[in-house]
């Protein structure tokens, strides 16, 4: 096979959540530990640092990779979904897996693990598992799927565990309320790997704290040991943090929400000092030499790691931004961005898919905007006359177009040098304009 026929096949005959909803899901870690056990365990030639959360774990995941690789590791990365090419998924300081060992891969293993009938995404951590052995990296991030006490991606025992935050997304799988969503994400923690919450509230808190004794995992909140003390938008799009122990610090990323990231990465970075990683450690001639270092690494991130689609301003004049937040909890912070954006108009290329709390996103949305409202190339996008319905109720107003790409050339079409478009609603309209761009 070659490589876009084995990315066909591992669309087409396997269950992939990401293309097929809830059809594509398979719970527990049965085949998981079968194809662990067939390829001889590879996880276990590595450390892992393992990322779970509701929102941020990807920015969280990238971000921390880019600080390891910075201070000179040889790093592993597994995140998903991908935007548009799979190679995205699995990449070794930055690089992605190449063409040639997906298809190798798949042609060797596939008389195995075919009659088990995985799923996409089982096989996909397989591959990713065996790639970071082979390649001999000497950490691996390990962002989690969905959820995380049956995520395929929790046989791993890391060096420590981060849950970024908790909020309601994929609640017929993980639970109708934040307590039961925050269960099934506290299932990564592990006995006695240190584990990092970014965000708790009153709910999720006793659910971590009770699941960390259980497992005796020493347990970290974020919040109670706040580094970032402000969080500053740049012209250029960035963000400029003043911190208690890292000085002025410049992240590339530039979502507003990226402020609680950024305090969960910094702390993180403290642990990891403290299992033997990085170079921090309390001695003032090594703080100044890690400070350095991550302020390369998250003043680079794209760069370093690949990272697409965090307030990723593509083009000015007029400024073209596109977002991957597709739920409640990000659209919270990314509402309050569109209404601040200096701008004649606002326009925003919109789309959803139909298992998210569209009415609770609709609601958030800026009600000035101009709308073209569209539909992914993913059989769980909702139709856009749909959409266009259900946004008539909150105030919003505009057009439909079948694809991303015939409503993003419209909305250029009338967008002015000082005006805004916006790109987003999910993370499939954001690779289906990546897609048009390239």
């Amino acid at each position: 096979m070659t490589y876009k026929e084995t990315c066909q096949y591992l669309y087409n005959q396997m269950p992939m959540f990401e293309r097929q909803g809830g059809s594509g899901y398979k719970e527990g870690l049965t085949n998981t530990l079968l194809l662990d056990e067939h390829l001889g365990h590879p996880h276990q030639a590595y450390p892992t640092i393992h990322v779970a959360g509701t929102n941020g774990k990807g920015s969280c995941s990238h971000t921390i990779a880019a600080i390891l690789q910075q201070c000179g590791y040889k790093v592993g990365l597994y995140t998903s979904p991908h935007l548009v090419d799979f190679r995205e998924r699995i990449r070794i300081n930055g690089e992605p897996i190449s063409e040639y060992y997906v298809t190798r891969f798949v042609e060797r293993e596939r008389a195995f693990f075919e009659p088990l009938h995985p799923s996409f995404f089982e096989v996909t951590t397989a591959l990713a598992f065996q790639y970071f052995k082979d390649q001999q990296v000497d950490i691996a991030v390990i962002e989690v799927g969905l959820g995380g006490r049956l995520d395929c991606t929790n046989i791993i025992t890391p060096v420590l565990s981060i849950i970024t935050n908790i909020s309601f997304d994929h609640t017929q799988y993980l639970g109708d309320t934040l307590a039961k969503i925050a269960a099934e994400k506290a299932g990564i923690i592990k006995r006695g790997v240190p584990v990092l919450i970014g965000e708790a509230n009153e709910e999720t808190r006793p659910v971590f704290e009770a699941k960390a004794r259980e497992m005796e995992a020493p347990i970290t909140f974020a919040e109670d040991r706040q580094e970032i003390l402000t969080a500053t938008p740049q012209a250029n799009g960035t963000m400029m943090y003043t911190t208690k122990h890292n000085g002025i610090l410049f992240g590339e990323l530039g979502g507003a929400y990226q402020a609680k990231n950024m305090n969960t990465i910094l702390i993180a970075a403290y642990l990891l000092a403290i299992e033997g990683f990085l170079c921090y450690c309390e001695k003032k001639n090594n703080q100044e030499k890690c400070r350095l270092e991550i302020q390369q690494a998250i003043s680079s991130v794209t760069k370093l790691t690949g990272l697409q689609g965090r307030w990723q301003i593509l083009q000015q004049q007029p400024t073209v931004i596109c977002d991957t937040g597709h739920n409640v909890g990000g659209w919270q912070y990314l509402s309050q961005q569109l209404k601040q954006l200096t701008c004649r108009q606002l326009h925003i290329v919109f789309g959803m898919v139909e298992d998210k709390d569209i009415d609770g996103v609709l609601e958030l949305l800026p009600k000035n905007a101009i709308y073209y409202f569209t539909q992914a190339d993913n059989k769980r996008a909702i139709n856009a006359s749909s959409l266009q319905l259900k946004a008539t109720k909150y105030g919003l107003t505009g057009k439909t177009y079948p694809t991303v790409h015939e409503a993003f050339t419209e909305c250029m079409r009338h967008a002015l040098r000082d005006d805004a478009v916006f790109v987003g609603g999910s993370s499939y309209v954001v690779g289906d304009l990546l897609k048009t761009l390239n």
